[in-house]
């Protein structure tokens, strides 16, 4: 695996793991490869910094060795931070149906159950059919904290 640091023509700078260079190569040649802010394809490497272990027998503290530069649970970008007070938010102010999402949506658009404020899953098929039919439902950029591991 290799690390590389990217940067696009809007001049977004992100990191990306890629089986090895030439799979880097072959992916953005597809251009399979985008900017994780604005979802641009103009995508080049960017100046980065080599990660090289040290040799075999030079004397390492292995623990701070592997310590990150934050902890892994804090946002590292503003967008980070941005997506973890919109899950917040959502979380604090609705009600989470599970996979009951679809049917619940359906019914309180026909009027059929009182309106509030609901997430949950759907399938793809789900998804579509409220949204062909006219029913007022949005993608969440994240996975429910029920999903996460």
């Amino acid at each position: 695996m290799i690390r590389f640091t990217l940067k696009c023509d809007n001049d977004h700078r992100f990191e990306s793991w890629f089986k090895s260079g030439e799979a880097f190569d072959k992916l953005h040649a597809a251009g399979m490869v985008s900017c994780t802010d604005c979802g641009s394809t103009r995508v080049e490497k960017s100046l980065m910094a080599p990660r090289v272990r040290p040799a075999r027998n030079a004397a390492t503290t292995p623990a701070a060795d592997n310590q990150p530069d934050r902890p892994l649970s804090s946002p590292e970008t503003d967008a980070e931070a941005m997506l973890a007070k919109l899950r917040r938010h959502v979380e604090e102010n609705s009600d989470y149906v599970g996979d009951k999402f679809a049917s619940e949506a359906r019914s309180m658009y026909l009027g059929e159950t009182p309106a509030r404020a609901i997430h949950g899953e759907a399938k793809p098929d789900e998804a579509k059919a409220l949204i062909e039919d006219g029913v007022p439902v949005a993608p969440l950029p994240f996975r429910p904290a029920r999903k996460s591991n």
